[in-house]
């Protein structure tokens, strides 16, 4: 297991990496990101349907959720969330604003694109008729609580949020076996979602999926729509994820890599 200051000097090398990939294969691993986290927050929201108590089913959607980052650390894919962390590449001088920037840009399209993807199919593929409506109505209650929030709620959830992903992508970083890796980021993640904090990414399924059941569904929901889901929620919530992962990644930068 490494030690904080190890795992800090190996984020300046993961920022060189990431940022000198090419912008196809980032948009690429992004997708995967994308449908990894989409089919996490789609298996968490069937767990949680049919509990009546909303306590216990948030509780359990928390424990199936976490699948997501364990697909991306695993399998190999690109997370705009946990990007944030190559910030301490940038502070290191080892990486350019700009090359981040770029990462950020292809990575979050292709996260965009996985999400939506996995929304469409899962929606029209009619997985929604499960449980006689009970879960339809639960993914259309979800994304209409989110694009309900106020911007500075959206905004400090978002922070809150990728403090706790940038957390678990950092403690992860720590193990070598995939058992350790799994273990370690579990728990904040599961917090995240308990505490119903906001992820830019997760939303970028959940929201949709709300919305193309109210389509596919003629069900009613008149506060939804496509630019409620991109002005009062994406919008606020990425920015609360950046500022979250870089009040992460100079905090750690500050205490490990600077003047050392």
């Amino acid at each position: 297991m490494l030690a904080p200051n190890e795992i800090a000097a190996g984020f300046v090398s993961v920022g060189i990496k990431k940022t000198s990939t090419p912008s196809l294969k980032l948009f690429l691993l992004g997708i995967f990101a994308g449908v990894f986290i989409a089919l996490a927050g789609a298996g968490s929201a069937i767990a949680s349907a049919t509990i009546p108590d909303p306590s216990l089913g948030r509780f359990v959607n928390a424990l199936v959720f976490p699948a997501g980052l364990v697909m991306v650390l695993l399998a190999g894919s690109e997370l705009f969330t946990g990007n944030s962390l190559i910030l301490i590449s940038v502070l290191e001088k080892k990486v350019t604003f700009a090359a981040m920037l770029r990462n950020w840009f292809f990575v979050y399209l292709g996260n965009f694109i996985g999400s939506m993807l996995i929304a469409l199919a899962f929606v029209y593929s009619h997985v929604p008729d499960l449980f006689g409506g009970s879960l339809t109505d639960t993914l259309v209650a979800c994304a209409v609580n989110k694009t309900s929030l106020s911007l500075g709620d959206a905004f400090l959830r978002g922070i809150l949020c990728n403090i706790l992903v940038c957390i678990a992508v950092w403690v992860a970083s720590a193990e070598t076996s995939a058992h350790g890796k799994i273990i370690s980021l579990f728990l904040p993640i599961v917090i995240f979602v308990l505490c119903g904090f906001e992820h830019c990414v997760a939303n970028m399924f959940s929201i949709p999926a709300g919305l193309l059941c109210v389509a596919e569904y003629g069900l009613n929901a008149e506060t939804l729509s496509w630019g409620g889901m991109f002005l009062n929620n994406l919008l606020p919530v990425t920015l609360g994820n950046i500022l979250g992962g870089c009040l992460v990644s100079l905090g750690y930068w500050e205490v490990y890599l600077h003047n050392k």
